[in-house]
């Protein structure tokens, strides 16, 4: 079986300017992991900072905000993650849900 990804829509605010981006579709997190340069660009500001477990075992700290996702004409809020360099960049249960997709 291989990889799913998906070609998402985001903004900061409706109506407002967007970004088109390509995500891996992972289930498995429970948000949405976004370059920090992307959401930056946009004008996403953090609204608190969370600590998250790597595969690894390792604990992590990063930004955490919210934004909109536009998928297929349907828009949705969610929270995403401020990924740092390094970091793996995926599409999220919480966007997933919050769109009604499974």
């Amino acid at each position: 079986m291989g990889d799913t990804y998906i070609t998402v829509k985001i903004y900061k605010e409706i109506p407002g300017e967007g970004r088109e981006i390509k995500l891996l579709v992972d289930t498995g997190a429970s948000y949405s992991w976004i370059p920090r340069k992307i959401l930056e660009e946009l004008g996403v500001k953090p609204t608190r900072r969370m600590r998250f477990k790597t595969i690894e075992g390792r604990i992590i700290e990063r930004d955490v905000g919210h934004i909109f996702v536009e998928y297929e004409g349907e828009v949705a809020p969610t929270t995403i993650v401020f990924a740092e360099e390094g970091d793996i960049t995926v599409f999220g249960l919480h966007g997933l849900e919050s769109l009604g997709l499974e």
